[in-house]
């Protein structure tokens, strides 16, 4: 097998090609709307870790499979996500759709220092033996297809050298591409003796021009040894057969004609937006009820709904700087409190806890508060139905950490945010939200570059501009358009819907030789 990917480790030991067959977790039943001979084919749906990266491909798997009629496995790695939310959202698929789960790999010979990114880098590669066995039929039938994610792009020439058509699922909008061609163009295609660092400010044909503060983690500095990884993630791009964006044209119309423009000139491969993907809201966790009970008693755009995703994680000093600002907003709100960071890391992971009273995350919050504000405000711990909340007709308005699931599910019920990124690719969609959508308002923060304390100050000015302001006026009238336009997308003659039909056509004629006959 070819070498797939080097990063700035060498030390990997050798792939073998001797391994066991990838467990699969259910058959591949026939799925009701295929034509016959196509159920021998499969197409190949590889996730990294992650609750973002896996929900929507679930959700296209759905579509390929509901829609299209096409055999569909889910393909999952081992390590580095929590299995029970995994299993949590495969169990959404529709029964036509099998699931795999990739064995485990080694990640011991690693530096106990390396970044997240290299790590997810790394398990994609050694996973990839696993990953041609089941390509090969050991999962049910041959692929026709690889669709695999941002991580996972070391498959691509696994897929050309099967004869499969290879494309990659960005999770994330247009503009994370864009920065992965200029990533590409500032290296060449020879041998790197030294890496560049992007230009400051980035300007993205047609999207945003991105302060070096703003460009997601691991791009930021030519050091770090992700760094390597990415510029070879980006040099493959050019084989790809093509991309497919949760995004949809009206959310990114300039750029989305630039790569329409850039394909047709030959410059790169199709760039379609076949989104948005937003989980259904028809869940029936029993936790929903008094969370949305106490919705039905507050007035209509009435509620500011603060969540910063499963992974995100806000420092003690900011939690109590949060709730100050949210209760001198005097508007209503409901704050979903997770564990604060002990460690100064923006995320959740490896972020110990208390034993005790400190393992709830509502004792993290400043005394009295819950009192004070009881009525206008609901504090709960963890989780919330989260589609069903910004459906609802209560919420005025969503303080966000800008995970683009998170985004693209405010933006389906058309409601505004407040910027708060955190982590990952978040300033950059802040910055699309604000500067390109106009659909959210970014509050100022102490320190500057997106990073620093926000202030209870600038919180509860935020909360009363979006709720209340002139400016805020604004962000509602583009938010409200934009749901009409992200509906519009799926719709029937939708932009999206023709786009992944587009690509499934293509995938069902290469089946098919000059007599008619599937091959």
């Amino acid at each position: 097998m070819a070498a797939m990917t080097t990063g700035a480790s060498g030390a990997s030991p050798p792939l073998s090609t001797e391994l066991p067959p990838p467990a699969c977790t259910e058959e591949v039943p026939p799925p009701a709307c295929a034509e016959m001979p196509l159920q021998q084919h499969q197409v190949v749906v590889l996730a990294s870790p992650g609750a973002g990266h896996l929900i929507p491909l679930v959700e296209l798997a759905r579509r390929l499979a509901v829609d299209h009629g096409l055999a569909v496995t889910v393909v999952t790695l081992t390590g580095m996500s929590n299995p029970a939310t995994d299993a949590a959202v495969l169990s959404s698929l529709p029964a036509s759709v099998a699931t795999a789960v990739l064995p485990a790999v080694s990640l011991d010979d690693l530096p106990p220092d390396v970044g997240f990114g290299t790590l997810m880098f790394e398990l994609v590669r050694r996973s990839l033996p696993h990953l041609r066995a089941l390509m090969e039929g050991g999962g049910g039938g041959p692929a026709t297809a690889l669709v695999c994610d941002f991580f996972g792009t070391a498959a691509l020439p696994v897929a050309a050298e099967l004869g499969v058509k290879g494309f990659v699922f960005f999770p994330n909008s247009f503009s994370l591409i864009s920065i992965m061609r200029h990533i590409a163009q500032l290296h060449g295609d020879g041998v790197c003796s030294e890496y560049r660092d992007l230009p400051d400010p980035l300007r993205l044909p047609g999207g945003p021009a991105l302060r070096h503060a703003d460009l997601p983690d691991g791009f930021r500095d030519r050091t770090d040894p992700v760094y390597a990884y990415l510029v070879e993630e980006a040099r493959r791009y050019g084989g790809a057969d093509g991309f497919l964006v949760n995004s949809f044209e009206e959310l990114e119309t300039a750029m989305a004609v630039t790569f329409r423009r850039d394909a047709e000139d030959g410059a790169f491969p199709p760039v379609l937006p076949v989104g948005p993907f937003v989980r259904s809201n028809s869940g029936s966790e029993s936790d929903d009820s008094a969370c949305l009970e106490w919705m039905d008693r507050q007035p209509e755009n009435s509620v500011v709904y603060v969540s910063f995703g499963t992974g995100g994680a806000l420092s003690v000093e900011q939690t109590a700087e949060l709730a100050a600002g949210l209760e001198a907003s005097g508007h209503g709100f409901l704050w979903v409190v997770r564990m604060p960071s002990l460690d100064g890391n923006p995320y959740a992971l490896g972020n110990a806890a208390i034993p005790g009273d400190k393992d709830d995350p509502l004792a993290w919050l400043p005394e009295g508060f819950l009192e004070r504000t009881s009525g206008r405000g609901l504090a709960v711990a963890a989780w919330a139905p989260q589609v069903r909340v910004l459906a609802h007709p209560a919420t005025a308005a969503f303080v966000s950490h800008c995970g683009w699931n998170s985004a693209l599910e405010s933006v389906a019920a058309g409601v505004p945010m407040i910027t708060w990124p955190l982590y990952a690719e978040q300033r950059m969609n802040a910055a699309i939200l604000t500067e390109v959508a106009g659909v959210a308002l970014r509050p100022a923060t102490r320190g500057g570059g997106g990073g620093g304390l926000v202030a209870r100050e600038e919180i509860a000015a935020a909360v009363r501009e979006i709720v209340e302001g002139e400016k805020g006026s604004a962000v509602r009238r583009l938010a409200r358009e934009l749901r009409e336009a992200a509906a519009r997308a799926w719709s029937p003659e939708g932009s999206s819907r023709r786009a992944l039909a587009e690509v499934v056509g293509k995938w069902k004629a290469s089946l098919v030789d000059g007599n008619g006959t599937v091959v």
